[in-house]
């Protein structure tokens, strides 16, 4: 059985003490791919770093996270494009709006959302976007951008039935992970109701873990618990599952 994970910060501070044990609990539980978002230029020497030590089974993206949208953020996606200018990234995230801790920036966010929006057209490339109580401000401009050019993964679906069928109207695969285990999460109570060929697993590690872990360090093995959870929403095997989301996967990203 491979399992793909499409969202996971493998070279946070978390895990510095126990990367490499981490890895392997990963690799143990049958997830064979990870696919890597930036958060700012800050993280990109220790994201490389990654890529080179685990080079068939770690992908890179490249981008600037809302909440690193800050003063400096034209700085940071000039590095942004140098960097999708001079080698291969699978994605241009994760990127977006976040509304949740801060909304001085709003104006930023969003500028920046639209500017790497249209980098990742330009290099035929799939957006992630990250999306924090704010549903309304992100379609707007996928509204605007929408197009068969613009497609990728909505990370951390955590909205309504009527907006996950706005976010596939635009071409998004939903990014499906610890939430749908909780028990206010309220996504596992109409999931079922979106085809499996629309869904990609992630666990946006080491952030947002999966029940019995909620609260504590997420990592890519807990993987497991989204898709047992996901088997008995949808009534089939964890293993077709797995097949299926991994063959989304590899729709979104080109490999």
């Amino acid at each position: 059985m491979m399992i793909t994970d499409t969202h996971t910060h493998l070279y946070s501070e978390a895990f510095e003490k126990d990367q490499k044990a981490m890895m392997q609990r990963a690799f143990d539980a049958g997830v064979e791919r990870f696919f890597v978002p930036a958060i700012d230029s800050s993280y990109t020497q220790s994201m490389l770093e990654l890529e080179s030590n685990y080079p068939n089974n770690v992908f890179l993206m490249m981008g600037l996270h809302p909440t690193h949208v800050k003063e400096n953020y034209k700085e940071e996606l000039t590095q942004v494009e140098e960097w999708l200018s001079k080698r291969k990234f699978y994605a241009v995230g994760e990127i977006g709006i976040d509304l949740y801790w801060d909304k001085t920036f709003l104006k930023q966010q969003q500028e920046a959302f639209v500017y790497q929006i249209r980098l990742a057209k330009k290099y035929k490339l799939p957006i992630v976007i990250h999306c924090r109580d704010a549903f309304d401000e992100i379609f707007e401009i996928l509204e605007q951008e929408k197009g068969e050019d613009l497609f990728g993964i909505f990370h951390c679906f955590t909205g309504t039935l009527e907006q996950a069928h706005k976010a596939l109207s635009y071409n998004m695969k939903l990014g499906i992970g610890g939430v749908v285990t909780f028990k206010n999460g309220k996504i596992d109570q109409f999931i079922d109701q979106i085809d499996l060929k629309h869904i990609v697993l992630e666990t946006d590690s080491p952030y947002l873990a999966p029940t019995p872990y909620r609260g504590k360090r997420n990592e890519s093995a807990y993987i497991g618990r989204v898709l047992e959870k996901l088997s008995a929403l949808y009534h089939i095997s964890e293993e077709a599952i797995a097949q299926i989301t991994t063959d989304n996967s590899k729709e979104v990203f080109g490999i």
